[in-house]
């Protein structure tokens, strides 16, 4: 019998896809847990609909990011921070202090966590990796300069 599955199943497969199992198995075990569906007509066009939508939706995401990610490529942040006499800084500078200085110079809102740095310490010019999406990326140059 063929079924379209509802929801992950370990060793079965992943949701979304028509799957050929046993009748029993899926009278007795997928049908009842709402599991699966069978795999009719009517119920085949919703799915190829549904995958359609979520294709398009991820195209549009997808240029989105890229839209962002031209806008920030090649950019400078410059922080100023107080630094001590062995020319190390009072704290540090962190992905969080980044995306503020991004939102308030450059009007766009960028997660902490997407932003892939090290923790600096100490003045000078650094590269940072922005990943917007999970194939989209920018590098920004960061300089923090001791006050």
């Amino acid at each position: 019998m063929k079924v379209i599955l509802l929801g992950d199943i370990k060793s079965v497969g992943k949701k979304g896809e028509v799957i050929n199992v046993s009748d029993g198995y899926a009278r007795n075990f997928l049908f009842p847990r709402k599991l699966a569906q069978q795999a009719t007509e009517g119920n085949m066009h919703i799915l190829n609909t549904k995958k359609e939508n979520d294709r398009r939706k991820k195209v549009a995401e997808m240029e989105e990011a890229q839209a962002l990610a031209d806008k920030l490529k090649g950019k400078e942040i410059i922080i100023k921070a107080k630094a001590g006499d062995n020319g190390r800084l009072f704290g540090a500078i962190t992905s969080k202090d980044v995306a503020e200085i991004i939102k308030s110079q450059y009007k766009i809102s960028v997660d902490k966590k997407k932003i892939v740095m090290e923790t600096v310490k100490q003045p000078g010019a650094f590269e940072i990796e922005i990943k917007i999406y999970p194939e989209v990326s920018t590098k920004m140059k960061v300089i923090i300069v001791s006050q």
